[in-house]
C-alpha cells in the first residue's frame, strides 16, 4: 500500500482504507488531537477514511460562489476544484476524484 495509507477500518461490516491527507499532499505533519477525525468519502466508486485536522461544519456553497483555483497554493493546484467564497471566508474545495492516481486507487481496491 502507498505510505499515506494508515490502516483500515471496520464501517458497517466494510472495510475501508485509511488516508492520510497530510502525507498525501507531502504537507507538514501534524499531532493527533481530539479534534482529529476520519472523514468517509467516495472516490472513483470506492469508499475511503480520510484522516483530517479537524470538521467544524458541513457547507453547501453555490456554484455561483465558487472561483477556479489561484495559481500558487500549498497543495498542488491539481488537486483543487476551486475556492468557495462564503461570508467573509475563503475555502479550498479538493477535487476528490483527483487526489489519488489511478495506480493508487488499484492499490487501495486490493485493501480489504
Amino acid at each position: 500500500a502507498p505510505p499515506f495509507v494508515k490502516g483500515v477500518i471496520n464501517l458497517r461490516g466494510k472495510i475501508i482504507p485509511v488516508i492520510d491527507l497530510k502525507e498525501r499532499f507531502n504537507l507538514p505533519e501534524k499531532e493527533i488531537t481530539p479534534d482529529t477525525r476520519i472523514i468517509v468519502v467516495e472516490i472513483s466508486s470506492q469508499t475511503v477514511g480520510l484522516i483530517v485536522d479537524s470538521v467544524t461544519e458541513v457547507l453547501r456553497i453555490p456554484k455561483d460562489n465558487i472561483e477556479p483555483p489561484p495559481p500558487v497554493t500549498t497543495i498542488e493546484a491539481d488537486f483543487i476544484e476551486g475556492v468557495g467564497k462564503l461570508d467573509e471566508r475563503l475555502i479550498i474545495i479538493l477535487d476528490i476524484d483527483k487526489i489519488l492516481t489511478k495506480e493508487e486507487k488499484g492499490e487501495l481496491a486490493s485493501i480489504r
